[in-house]
């Protein structure tokens, strides 16, 4: 028996997905979320083979959370659903270690084929987003850039910024002019929704 964890913040496709799911005979939906943070904690409860996650929440903490689930969770694979214009953020998602990745426009029986080659041990990556994911703009930000943009993106000054990350205030200052001119933004609430679209952040 396939044990699935599904995580799809859409209430209406997260019945459907979970009511197709459950009609295969060596599949078990042993829970469903709508938010990604409780996962996790989930997973941990409820020991899932494979994790059925929505790319789109794998923004921000998303890929934090994603992160903890694939380290505490060494045996639960996770299979992204995404659409082709979120190639970048998948490319970062498999750096975190997802197992596999189906479109969106896929039919449920791909799906299913997905989630029990994942289950196997298999690697699982739709063509037409393997075509997106190479075709995506690679980010022009350094690593430390990113940081700093991520804390910005709350909102706080440059201080805060520079004290949540052991800088300089005139540091994080270059690093935002940097930012700016690199992503062509005009502030760094600009720069925060480049960042976020693209699947930088």
């Amino acid at each position: 028996m396939i044990r699935v964890l599904l995580v799809e913040p859409m209430n209406l496709l997260r019945g459907a997905l979970t009511a197709t799911l459950s009609l295969e005979e060596d599949f078990e939906v042993v829970a469903d979320l709508g938010a990604l943070d409780p996962a996790p904690d989930m997973a941990r409860a409820v020991s899932p083979d494979v994790a059925v996650v929505n790319v789109a929440l794998l923004t921000g903490d998303g890929l934090n959370t994603i992160a903890r689930l694939t380290a505490e969770q060494p045996d639960c694979a996770v299979l992204a659903l995404a659409r082709p214009d979120e190639s970048a953020l998948l490319s970062r998602a498999f750096e975190l270690g997802i197992g596999g990745v189906v479109g969106t426009q896929a039919a449920p029986c791909e799906l299913v084929r997905g989630i029990r080659r994942l289950a196997r041990g298999e690697r699982v990556i739709d063509a037409s987003l393997a075509v997106a994911m190479v075709a995506a703009p690679r980010s022009p930000l350094s690593q430390r850039e990113l940081s700093v943009l991520s804390v910005a993106a709350s909102g706080v000054p440059s201080t805060e910024v520079a004290a949540e990350l052991h800088l300089s205030t005139g540091t994080v200052r270059n690093y935002i002019s940097a930012i700016l001119r690199k992503t062509g933004a005009r502030n760094r609430l600009e720069a925060v929704r480049l960042a976020e679209g693209a699947g930088w952040l």
